[in-house]
């Protein structure tokens, strides 16, 4: 086994490195990520108290980390285009406005489903 080879265990260690580094920079450069997690911290708790079961808990608690998915894929995607040019670029800015309205729908199905499932 040649010194870049690495095993399944292996893998599952650095990926999960690389992904506790990619949370720690969303959270130290990110004030939509930090605003999110706040969201979370608050909505994990109320979800559990508030839902009539484990059904409305997942979907509540589903429809908030969703929010912070798309938050993450949403920064990831404004880096690669300041990394590949900061000039301006009508399709690097089309392309930032649709990774942002991503972010937006996800509040408001995120919103939704906790609207549908209180007012049930």
């Amino acid at each position: 086994m040649s010194r870049n080879d690495s095993g399944p265990l292996q893998h599952l260690i650095n990926a999960t490195r690389y992904s506790f580094q990619g949370l720690r920079h969303a959270w130290a450069n990110g004030a939509a990520f930090r605003y999110e997690i706040y969201v979370l911290a608050v909505a994990l708790p109320a979800a559990w108290l508030l839902g009539k079961g484990a059904v409305e808990r997942a979907l509540m608690i589903g429809a908030i980390l969703l929010v912070v998915v798309v938050e993450l894929v949403n920064s990831a995607i404004e880096a690669t285009i300041d990394r590949v040019s900061k000039d301006h670029h009508e399709l690097s800015g089309h392309a930032k406005d649709m990774a942002s309205a991503a972010v937006f729908i996800s509040i408001l199905l995120a919103a939704t489903v906790w609207l549908v499932l209180l007012l049930a």
